[in-house]
Parts: C-alpha cells; structure tokens; sequence
C-alpha cells in the first residue's frame, strides 16, 4: 500500500514539474503576449495630375497605457508610460500604390498584451512627382523626430494569445496639399505635407468596395477615376475613393454604423444616395451607374 502511495506521489510531482517546464519554456507569454499586424495603405487620391506621393516609414511605436504584465518594459517612455517598437527598418512606399484594398505590411510580431492608445509613426524622404515628370521635395514637420502622433479611437485592447489588425490609412488627399493652381498640371507650384493618418482596428472596421460603370447602348463600361464620397447620416464627410481602370473600388477601415455614399465623375450625371451597412471584419458591395451627360446641358 505504502508503495502504491509513494508512487502515486511521484508521478503527480513529476505532472507538475513538466508542466512547469513548459510553461518556462513558452516564456511564459501564453496570456502576456498578443500577435499585432500592421498595414498601411491609402485612402484613395483622386488627383490624375500626381504621379507619386512618396514616404519613407523608418519606424512605428506605440504606446502601452495598460498592461496585463506590471514588468513590461517598452523602448521609451512619454506620461511614464512605455512605448513597444512595432518596426525599425527604413521603407520606401508610393502611397499612390496602396489603393483599392492594396496594402504594405510594415509589421507582424508578439507584443505584450493590453491597451495601446497611440501610435508614432517616423516617416522622412517625403516628396511628389507630377505628371509632367517634377518633383518636388516636401518638408516634414516633427515626423522625423518625435513621430507623427495618430490616437486609436477607441483604443485597441490586445489579448494574450489572440490576434489584432491595425491598418494605417495615410489620406494622401489631405497630406499634400497643392500650391499654385491646381486646373492644370503645370499651374502646380509645390506641395505642403501636412500628414493626415486614421488608425483602424481591422477587428471592429469593415470595407465598402464595388464597381462604377455606364451603359454605352446595351454595353456596360467601367469608368476610371469615378469619385465615391463617403458622409455620416448628417452630410458630414467621411472619407473618398477613385476607382481604378477596371472601375472598381475599396475604401477599407470603415468604422462598423450606416453611411451615405454616392458616385460622381466630370461628364456624367452625379448617381443618387444610397445608404450603406459597414459590419466589422466584412466587406459591403454598393455598385453605380451613371449617366452621361447630354451634349448641350
């Protein structure tokens, strides 16, 4: 009987020891480490006189304002709080290119579980290329060396064990802004780059995406750079997209709620307001027809 007890015993120190083995050998990181990825992209530019906007993203960090682990220590700190480094590697990127659902991934790695409320993101080598083949070099305010500051709203809670999308939606439209005149390419005298970032939690954001076209007797042609506008319930602007070539477009990071949105292109009838449904982590398909405008109107 005693030997029964003892090896009972045994075996139950040797359960515990293992597991606690394994739990060493995991780091322990099973519910103080999150997966974080992070992609950029553009809101669409609906500005055909510009070849390229282009940034160079050399770093992103974020701030932790509440950590599931009180002995997390971050890269630097700002409000006694620390900030995790996301990416630290210098990243050329043509934000004409990052449009219709086309992303750069910038990061994918274990960050300590908990809530980040702000990103900085660290960009340099900002310039413009016109149609007509100048380039102009932009200034760039603070974002070389304190970051360019863009708060979560609301902030993004990462959970131990668990996955989180950020997308960084970078509004070219809004970013460089045109000096000069802007009715013709050559009336473009520089460019202000005053940045203009949203940070979307992919989790809770869904896209709006779908295809422009008229009809040409009994034949549907897709129209480029066909304009979507995007407004509250309120007439109050959202965000706008372009289509490309094929007619198509995705305006991604949506906040999840109902959206009017329309379509309108230079020699076609603006098309009428629909309302949309964003739903998290889905995309909503709103299609247009214009009309072209008759000759003489």
């Amino acid at each position: 009987m005693r030997t029964k007890i003892f090896y009972f015993v045994l075996s139950l120190a040797l359960l515990v020891f293992v597991g606690c083995s394994n739990d060493s050998g995991n780091g322990g990181n099973g519910d103080t480490m999150g997966r974080l990825t992070l992609q950029l992209t553009d809101a669409p530019f609906p500005f055909d006189m510009v070849a390229e906007a282009n940034v160079t993203v050399f770093k992103v960090d974020a701030r932790l304002v509440d950590s599931e682990d009180e002995d997390v220590e971050g890269d630097s700190e700002e409000d006694g709080y620390p900030f995790i480094t996301l990416m630290e590697e210098e990243m050329p990127v043509n934000l004409l290119n990052l449009t219709n659902g086309v992303t750069e991934e910038l990061a994918d790695l274990d960050v300590p579980a908990g809530t980040y409320d702000l990103v900085r993101v660290y960009v340099k080598g900002v310039n413009v290329v016109l149609t007509d083949g100048r380039t102009f070099d932009l200034a760039v305010p603070s974002g070389s060396q304190t970051g360019i500051k863009v708060f979560f709203t609301p902030a993004l809670t990462i959970v131990g064990g668990l996955s989180s999308d950020l997308l960084l939606d970078f509004d070219v439209s809004r970013s460089f802004v045109a000096k000069g005149s802007t009715t013709k390419v050559d009336g473009i005298t520089g460019f202000n780059f005053k940045p203009v970032i949203k940070v979307s939690n992919l989790s809770t954001a869904g896209t709006l995406s779908g295809l422009v076209t008229t009809m040409e007797g009994e034949t549907s042609v897709a129209l480029e750079n066909a304009e979507i506008v995007v407004t509250t319930l309120e007439d109050e602007p959202v965000t706008s997209g372009s289509t490309d070539i094929d007619g198509t477009y995705a305006i991604m990071g949506l906040d999840t709620g109902t959206y009017k949105v329309y379509s309108s292109l230079n020699g076609y009838v603006t098309s009428e307001t629909f309302e949309v449904e964003i739903v998290a982590g889905n995309k909503t398909t709103q299609d247009f027809v214009l009309e072209a405008v008759e000759a003489g109107n």
